[in-house]
């Protein structure tokens, strides 16, 4: 059964699903993605190649859409190509608790270039999370062949994973005392929130688990409670005037991705300080 993503706007177009998405789902919901042509404001110089035919090799290659989202614009006209952004899984990682995935990002209006990251998907608490810069980023412009070069760029992420898998173990290896899980989630706040100011939460709420298996105090557990809370939102906090508020989710793909990088670059850093 196919949903719609908690972590952008509601009225924003995005749509998730727990099996592999068909091109009418997508374009149902993220037109952008199967759009006709380039803005008529891109240089003639711009070439333009579909996410859609990207989306095809991919396929080829064994990688399935799981996730699609696209930007909320303002202006019709900009519907078909504004940015937008896949999760794909390959078929041989698919099957588990946990997978890997390649993150797609584009635009057919020229405010991007082809990018894909590596990215994990929990299944038991449905997170996103985009792994920081100590693994692949893969850009591509939209400069000849386009579509072998990011099947090439997925393959590269895929072969990535393996230091992502390394790690994820080294995190779990890595035992927070309740004053270390404290400053890393005061870390985590001042990513999120002005540091200047007083953050609507506090670090004991960030570090509460939502879920049995988020209870450890290894630096992998600290690292997906602290996630989950800033991205996910529904805290109950409240305002720099005191007034009660629940803290919202992150909604904007760009910010999304920035937040989720972020956070993992700083679980890097607990973990070669505690190593």
């Amino acid at each position: 059964m196919s949903q719609l993503v908690t972590c952008f706007k509601p009225d924003s177009p995005a749509l998730r699903s727990d099996r592999p998405l068909s091109d009418d789902e997508i374009r149902a919901v993220v037109p952008s993605i199967f759009g006709e042509d380039r803005h008529p404001n891109c240089s003639a110089r711009y070439s333009y190649i579909p996410t859609a035919a990207v989306l095809s090799e991919l396929r080829k290659e064994g990688f399935q859409p799981f996730m699609a989202c696209q930007t909320r614009v303002r202006r019709e006209d900009r519907r078909e190509f504004t940015k937008h952004l896949l999760r794909l899984r390959h078929a041989s990682q698919i099957n588990g608790g946990e997978a890997n995935e390649v993150v797609l990002i584009n635009s057919h209006d020229g405010s991007s270039a082809y990018q894909m990251l590596s990215g994990r998907y929990v299944f038991v608490c449905e997170n996103g999370l985009a792994c920081g810069d100590t693994f692949l980023d893969v850009r591509v412009p939209h400069k000849g062949d386009v579509a072998e070069r990011v099947v090439e760029g997925a393959y590269e992420i895929l072969q990535g994973f393996e230091r992502v898998e390394n790690s994820r173990e080294a995190m779990r290896a890595v035992s927070l005392d309740t004053g270390e899980q404290e400053v890393f989630a005061r870390a985590a706040l001042s990513l999120r929130y002005d540091p200047e100011k007083p953050a609507p939460v506090s670090e004991g709420q960030l570090l509460e688990p939502r879920r049995i298996e988020d209870r450890g105090s290894d630096l992998w557990s600290v690292f997906n409670r602290c996630q989950e809370g800033l991205v996910k939102g529904g805290l109950e906090g409240r305002t720099a005037s005191g007034r009660r508020q629940r803290t919202r989710p992150v909604w904007g793909i760009d910010q999304n991705l920035k937040l989720n990088r972020a956070l993992w670059m700083l679980a890097e850093e607990m973990r070669k300080l505690k190593a």
